[in-house]
């Protein structure tokens, strides 16, 4: 008999990201992986034992959509938490691991997995009589679907759940455990049940009156406080049953075929480079042993370049056999290892002028900087690599345990000046905006041009989950590289580069300068035949010497300022917990949830007791949430007369302005400089966008006045003044632009308010009639239309002000009204669909997996990704655009200017004072011109200030 196994996916997913504490990270990309690990030996152990022939995944893809269920009552599941920052991408990679194992993954738009999985099941067993169905899950609300032919199973526990079972744990039939439930509600789910009623009275009930139908009709003849609270609760008892009941009748479109699965087929190759991606070590040999192939590492599973292999005792395997490896955190600096080329230290005068005889003859070389920290301008040089031919490498010392061996800094950088500064010689590097900084902290001047192999991977494919080095070189070209580790240790017995042993110092650097050429002999030519030289050559690499530049430079602090603030903010945090002390039922720690929740929630006569509030929502201990939203509707509920929430709502906002900002900042100060050098990434975002990190200055709070203050402690130099632009309503003149939208485009040319005059096509009212709840709902569509915004997200992010049903027909207006935007829309997604991926007004290219998905979730999400990148991208590439004009054109219009900050679609430029003024006009005149053909206008705002709350 043929069996159809069925996973529920997202039971799956957070059963292992559970049950693996400690969290680990691959050691290639740094991204968290037990959730994937988990989830992969749990998948394989279920696959050998059992050899389904049939298997699907199915996922729970209702999203930020609504549900029948939400429509029914609003408050299911309201007491779930978000998932964790780190599940989701994990998931990502999970739905990449299944792709790469040739298994189905299902879900359909707006439903929920249960739902689904119940329709597949109630199809397959229509269709197939003679077919067995198996769900590996423990939800207990499938336990409905147990039958004769269908039967669950724990993977966790290898263990089967039968009819029977169910009938032998819970003392009821399958049939029976809907009507069960809707007695004695499900706080999973937040679905209200009886008071009262627990599962064995509920299970009782149920087997004695056969169903919820037959316990009503026996109810008049019934006695007791439970009977009556049955009879009081006969409405929501309705509702619950409506809620827990799944449905059966959808439209799935799942073919039994779909669900053939094959183990000769998966893909080895791509399942071998993402375990080596995760640091996965053991399962590249599983998942060869289990499609039946030799279970050493195929030869070829390269397929861009031919891998390089070596063996090496210096970095030990981060996975070993168990969870977790058992790296030795002493420094592994003496341990021999096999080069993965020929490669030389230099230590004399004649063996670096010949080579850099031979460098000045090159037209490109690869370089790499061995340093003494990551933050480059704290950094002092150690010793710089070099390569012109894949294979070979040197390695040139300046400090090292063995420092009367070899040349010093200023002898270096005499006979290495001439060649950094030679124009005409590309000079190749990984993360060339670090290596530009340490060379001009080192005393060099460095003219390009440049390739950076990192942006030339970003160019190529921005999902990438790393573009680090030893990531890249792993996956593209088979090197296993050497990990800094494996060099200088961790932990407390870390040491510094400059004290690594000088033979195994040149090694390991010279490997990076040949990983980095190779790189360049391999991704070069694809940025050309991909047509995306231009923009490499034209925006990204310019914009690598910008943010350099901006890195550099820094921006000022004033540390008194941020202990004023920190101060002024503890003494109102001191304040609000005597207040809250005041007002509580029992003294309690308000930096405890727990507490909180007791104070709040517990009854009047509990111990401890509380306020006995009525729980809005559980979190994920079980006990009711106080999350922010929770503590919102009490503060608003006009019959909580407590101040309690609000004061602890503002008590977390100071406490976390406190830690995150006012006490952290101060360690981001440069000791040399006095200044804040935050680090500006380029290859992050897959839109194109920067991102910012050490400290995350585009995180600086702007909502709340409190939060705005802190802008307030980035000052410019005495006799200097900030000055700002920022460019308005961006992405909205950009989708004008690519849209053509002739109604869209008419209102930013007359310069009308864009959401009022959005709302007044909307809704049919001329501009002066539009309310504040219509130019809101504008707002939201406006900036929610690229996002994919839904009806139930717009009525959620409204608070519910217009219903699901109103929201829609808003959209659907709001689309009437403006027909080019919805054509744009679908362009974008008929690109995706062509081509594989999509571009920006700049051609930068974006892949879009899963854009031909049967898999409704996947593809829809795929469309979403395909539309927002194409909008947010050509953003991206406009302010690109025009911080590369601002920092070519400055010198010479502004020399004593320079760009400090670029924060989302806004630039931080200081300057003398006697100048903001003329340069505040250049920046606006180069931002607003920076793409002269867009047909929308681009207009900027602008502000000056000596500190930056005054200059935004």
């Amino acid at each position: 008999m043929d069996r159809l196994w069925i996973v529920d996916g997202h039971a799956a997913f957070f059963r292992a990201y559970h049950a693996i504490r400690g969290g680990m990270t691959s050691p290639v990309t740094g991204e968290p992986t037990h959730l994937v690990y988990g989830f992969t030996g749990t998948l394989l152990n279920m696959i050998r034992t059992h050899q389904p022939t049939k298997l699907v995944v199915v996922i729970d893809a209702a999203g930020d959509t609504e549900t029948f269920r939400t429509k029914l009552y609003p408050e299911y599941k309201a007491n779930r938490d978000e998932a964790p920052e780190d599940f989701g991408p994990q998931v990502e990679r999970c739905l990449e691991l299944l792709r790469l194992m040739r298994i189905p993954v299902f879900g359909l738009e707006g439903v929920e997995a249960d739902d689904t999985i119940a329709s597949i099941i109630t199809q397959c067993a229509s269709d197939h009589a003679d077919l067995a169905i198996r769900i590996a899950s423990r939800d207990k609300d499938l336990t409905q679907l147990c039958s004769p032919q269908v039967d669950m199973f724990d993977a966790m526990k290898d263990a089967l759940v039968t009819p029977s079972d169910v009938f032998k744990t819970e003392g009821v039939e399958p049939h029976m455990v809907g009507d069960i439930l809707a007695l004695m509600g499900d706080t999973a789910d937040n679905i209200p049940g009886v008071p009262g009623i627990g599962p064995k009275t509920a299970a009782k009930l149920i087997i004695e009156h056969g169903d919820l139908d037959g316990l009503y009709e026996a109810l008049p003849g019934l006695k007791g406080k439970k009977m009556q609270a049955i009879g009081e609760h006969r409405e929501t008892t309705a509702l619950a049953r409506q809620l827990v009941d799944l449905k059966r009748d959808l439209d799935t479109g799942f073919a039994l075929d779909d669900a053939d699965f094959d183990p000769g087929q998966i893909d080895l190759e791509g399942l071998d480079g993402l375990c080596r991606q995760l640091g996965f070590n053991t399962y590249p040999r599983s998942f060869r042993e289990l499609a039946g192939a030799e279970a050493s590492t195929p030869e070829n599973a390269v397929t861009e370049a031919a891998p390089v292999s070596r063996k090496r005792s210096a970095a030990p395997d981060p996975i070993d056999g168990g969870l977790f490896g058992s790296a030795d955190t002493e420094a592994a600096t003496t341990a021999p290892r096999a080069s993965l080329g020929n490669y030389r230290c230099l230590c004399t005068a004649e063996e670096v002028k010949a080579y850099a005889q031979e460098l000045l003859e090159a037209e490109r070389f690869a370089f790499d900087t061995e340093t003494t920290s990551l933050r480059a301008r704290e950094a002092e040089l150690v010793g710089l690599s070099f390569s012109t031919k894949a294979g070979e490498a040197v390695y040139i010392p300046v400090d090292s345990p063995d420092a009367s061996h070899h040349l010093v800094l200023p002898e270096v950088l005499a006979i290495l000046q001439p060649v950094f500064a030679k124009e005409g010689i590309r000079k190749v590097a990984h993360n060339l905006k670090y290596d530009l900084q340490i060379l001009r902290g080192a005393g060099f001047d460095v003219v390009g041009p440049f390739g950076d192999t990192m942006i030339s991977s970003y160019l190529l494919d921005s999902t990438r989950s790393s573009h680090g080095l030893d990531a890249l070189s792993l996956g593209l070209l088979g090197m296993e590289m050497t990990p800094i580790s494996a060099l200088i240790g961790k932990g407390k017995s870390q040491i510094g580069f400059a004290e690594v042993p000088l033979d195994t110092a040149a090694d390991y650097a010279a490997e990076d300068a040949d990983a980095t050429l190779r790189l360049d002999d391999l991704l070069q030519p694809k940025l050309i035949s991909e047509n995306l030289d231009r923009l490499a050559q034209e925006v990204e690499l310019p914009l690598v010497e910008v943010l350099a530049e901006m890195e550099w430079n820094g921006i000022g602090v004033d540390l008194q300022e941020l202990a004023r603030q920190q101060v002024r903010l503890q003494d109102r945090i001191d304040e609000i917990a005597t207040e809250v002390a005041a007002h509580a039922p029992h003294p309690f720690n308000p930096d405890s949830p727990k507490q909180l929740s007791a104070a709040l929630f517990n009854a009047v006569d509990a111990d401890p007791p509380g306020l006995g509030l009525k729980p809005i929502k559980k979190g994920k201990s079980g006990t009711p949430s106080t999350d922010l939203e929770v503590l919102e509707k009490l503060r608003d509920a006009p019959e909580v007369d407590t101040p309690i929430p609000a004061l602890v709502i503002e008590y977390r906002q100071l406490t976390k302005l406190v830690g995150t900002y006012l006490a952290s900042l101060p360690e981001h100060v440069c000791e040399a400089t006095g200044r804040i050098h935050a680090s500006f990434h380029q290859a992050v975002a897959s839109t194109g966008r920067l991102s910012s990190s050490d400290p995350n200055l585009q995180n600086i709070p702007i909502r709340t006045d409190v939060g705005r203050e802190i802008r307030r402690a980035f000052v410019a130099d005495e006799g200097n003044l900030l000055v700002t632009a920022d460019y308005s309503q961006i992405e909205l003149r950009i989708l004008a632009h690519l849209s053509g939208d002739p109604a869209l485009r008419e209102a930013f040319e007359l310069g009308a308010d864009i959401h009022t005059a959005v709302a007044s096509q909307t809704f049919d009212v001329a501009p002066d009639a539009v309310d504040d709840t219509q130019r809101s709902t504008a707002k939201m569509i406006n900036f929610g239309i690229v996002y994919g915004i839904t009806a139930f997200g717009l009525s959620r992010r409204l608070n519910h002000a217009i219903s699901p049903g109103e929201a829609q027909q808003v959209i659907d207006d709001y689309k009437a009204r403006f027909v080019g935007i919805d054509q744009f829309l679908a362009a974008c997604v008929q690109e995706a669909r062509d081509t594989g991926y999509v571009r920006t007004i700049l051609g930068r290219r974006r892949p879009i997996e899963g854009i031909d998905q049967r898999n409704p979730m996947l593809r829809q999400r795929a469309e979403r990704y395909a539309i927002n990148t194409v909008v947010q991208g050509s953003a991206a590439d406009l302010i690109k655009v025009a911080m590369v004009d601002v920092h070519r054109r400055l010198p010479e219009a502004f020399p004593e200017a320079r760009l400090l900050l670029q924060i989302h679609d806004e630039l931080v430029l200081e300057c003398p004072s006697g100048q903001a003024e003329a340069l505040r006009d250049f920046v606006v005149q180069a931002m607003a011109g920076a793409m002269p053909d867009l047909e929308v206008p681009i207009t900027a705002g602008s502000s000056i200030g000596a500190t930056w709350i005054e200059a935004k």
